[in-house]
């Protein structure tokens, strides 16, 4: 081999080598590149140092981190978040201790403030419940603390919310999840309400005697009362009914009269008919004195066979005739006033 191929075999030897090399370097550019793209999603924060120093914060999409520089230190979710605390003993104001937990809805406003403010976010806002719920419970006796859980929920929570602020955390809601007093307070708080329900149930049964009792009372006054109307209508329906048959009575009484009144008059006027027509038809047969004086005996002896004990005969027979003609002028008289 010549001087000349071994040196072309040289060179070519050093440019495959620094051809190889610069490939390695561009492909460990890449990826260091690669490697330090940072995509933050949705509801999350990233909070970036560059050599130690707070840098920025870094919000949903795309970011690329400096090599050796920068670092993400903390990956904050802005999502509200619930953390149930284990229970806590607690003093009320009438020294009765109880177990109570606590859940805590809460929410990071701030990533930098909730990086930096505390140290351990979860264990400072565990005390700072525990520590505020002794403080509000002891101001309470036991009987208000098992009735006020909505007024203790919104005290803890707005100290929280002002403790935490500089925190970078936002308190939302906090609830006592459970308040658990002594077993002997328990046993008595039983025993109450037993005898409470017992209470309760003893004026609900007299409360349904009572209104019984006056639904009774009520039906029979009711019931009295319409058979009393029923009564007073029958007698005046009775009354009327009597009115009316005295009424119909009399009615038929007075027809009957006036009935009989219109016969009777009838019947005068029938008698009186005939004794003029009787007169008429005397005056029309002109009769003689002596034909007068026989009906006059006549009339004497018929008078005579009657039931009076007393008869006065004129003496003289022209007296007789006298009355007869006075008779006859009388009847002549009405027959023509009728």
């Amino acid at each position: 081999m010549t001087l000349a191929s071994l040196a072309s075999f040289a060179f070519f030897d050093i440019s495959s080598a620094a051809l190889i090399g610069a490939l390695i370097f561009v492909i460990v550019l890449l990826l260091i590149i690669i490697a330090n793209i940072r995509i933050v999603p949705q509801a999350s924060v990233y909070v970036v140092e560059r050599l130690g120093t707070f840098y920025q914060e870094w919000h949903t999409g795309p970011h690329f981190l400096m090599p050796f520089f920068d670092r993400v230190v903390k990956v904050v979710t802005i999502k509200e978040q619930v953390v149930d605390f284990k229970p806590q003993p607690v003093i009320t104001k009438d020294n009765v201790t109880m177990q109570i937990d606590t859940v805590v809805f809460f929410q990071v406003t701030d990533a930098k403030q909730y990086t930096y403010g505390v140290e351990r976010p979860m264990a400072a806002i565990e005390n700072l419940s525990a520590t505020t719920l002794r403080n509000i419970i002891g101001e309470m006796e036991l009987d208000a603390t098992l009735t006020s859980r909505d007024v203790i929920n919104t005290k803890i929570t707005a100290i929280l919310d002002q403790a935490t602020d500089r925190w970078g955390i936002k308190v939302n809601r906090v609830e006592l999840k459970n308040i658990l007093p002594p077993r002997e307070i328990q046993d008595a708080m039983e025993k109450q309400m037993k005898a409470e329900r017992e209470r309760r149930e003893k004026i609900l049964q007299a409360e349904g005697e009572k209104k019984s009792a006056i639904l009774v009372a009520e039906g029979e006054k009711e019931s009295k009362i319409l058979r009393a109307q029923a009564e007073k209508e029958a007698q005046i329906l009775a009354a009327q009914a009597q009115q009316q048959a005295m009424l119909l009575r009399a009615e038929a009484v007075r027809q009957q009269k006036m009935l009989e009144a219109q016969g009777d008059a009838e019947a005068i006027q029938l008698t009186q008919q005939a004794v003029a027509d009787s007169i008429r038809k005397l005056n029309d047969a002109a009769p003689t004195s002596q034909v007068i004086q026989l009906k006059s005996l006549e009339a004497f002896s018929k008078a005579a066979d009657g039931k009076a004990t007393k008869i006065i005969i004129p003496s003289e027979i022209q007296g007789l005739a006298g009355l007869t003609s006075a008779l006859k002028s009388i009847a002549t008289d009405n027959t023509q006033a009728q």
